[in-house]
């Protein structure tokens, strides 16, 4: 039962990561229509930005800004070469971002080399939760991971619920064009759901630096995952997408307690069988891209 419950909470960690990454591809997807393959290559680069942060500011301070930083250059990005496909064929999107993840990754291969470097978090989230007991392997930093991840979903959903911004963003999602015809800027928002998809894949790269440290191809182990829970949770659907990355890291965790390369092959049982019975997701919009 305790190893049951140790993989059962490898993979609620792992889970946070994708519902993290998962989040920020359903907000950039909804407001852009475009499938950002350099979504892993965000997350690497905002990681080793938290890197480089934490050995100055410490590791809470990294926290906070790399994701920053990352939706700053994200914006960027977005202005430069992607703004200008939005209107064109889906393909040159998805080949661009194909490309740009290649560079983000050979970029950060260049500067920090291609060997991993450890990712230091403070001592006292490295000690056991709850010491001299079954549950000695639930560490305060796993602990820290699962409570980041609820509370920025909890933040994220209210202010899409509560806020007039958030009213904006999900009537994009759901008909840009009459939105625009109503006088709204939707480049703006797609710029904003651009970086704040960004910002959570920043933040998810610092986190997962801390658990599984750090390496160039760390966001390409992520992503693939991360697009399971997205067509999981149903495209269009932001927090189908959430809860898809918590579910897919979960059934992950409990298929490696049966053999440990059953992890990986659980999720691509997963994608098989929902592409099957449910193409458009537990909570998907059938149509989204017409």
């Amino acid at each position: 039962m305790d190893l049951l419950l140790l993989q059962l909470l490898n993979g609620l960690v792992s889970g946070a990561f994708y519902a993290l990454l998962a989040l920020g591809l359903a907000l950039i997807l909804s407001l852009t229509r475009i499938i950002n393959l350099a979504h892993g290559g965000f997350l690497v680069v905002g990681a080793y930005l938290g890197y480089v942060l934490s050995g100055t500011l410490g590791f809470y301070w990294a926290l906070l800004l790399a994701p920053l930083g990352l939706a700053l250059l994200a914006v960027a990005l977005e202005a430069t070469l992607l703004r200008p496909l939005y209107h064109r064929d889906p393909l040159e999107s998805l080949l661009l971002t194909f490309g740009l993840a290649l560079v983000l990754e050979e970029t950060v291969r260049i500067l920090f080399g291609p060997v991993g470097v450890p990712f230091r978090i403070p001592e006292a989230l490295g000690s056991p939760l709850f010491p001299g007991t079954s549950f000695f392997f639930l560490t305060r930093y796993r602990a820290f991971v699962i409570a980041i991840a609820l509370l920025v979903g909890i933040l994220v959903f209210c202010l899409l619920r509560y806020t007039r911004l958030g009213l904006y963003l999900r009537a994009g999602a759901q008909d840009r064009e009459t939105l625009s015809a109503l006088g709204t800027d939707v480049r703006q928002l797609s710029t904003l759901a651009f970086a704040l998809g960004a910002y959570l894949a920043g933040l998810a790269g610092v986190l997962a630096a801390g658990q599984l440290g750090l390496s160039p191809t760390m966001g390409t182990g992520l992503l693939m995952p991360s697009f399971v829970a997205l067509i999981l949770g149903g495209v269009g659907s932001l927090g189908g997408s959430y809860l898809g990355g918590l579910l897919v890291g979960m059934a992950t965790g409990l298929a490696g307690q049966f053999a440990a390369t059953a992890s990986e092959f659980a999720i691509y049982v997963i994608l098989a069988l929902v592409l099957l019975v449910r193409p458009r997701g537990l909570f998907g919009q059938e149509g989204f891209f017409e």
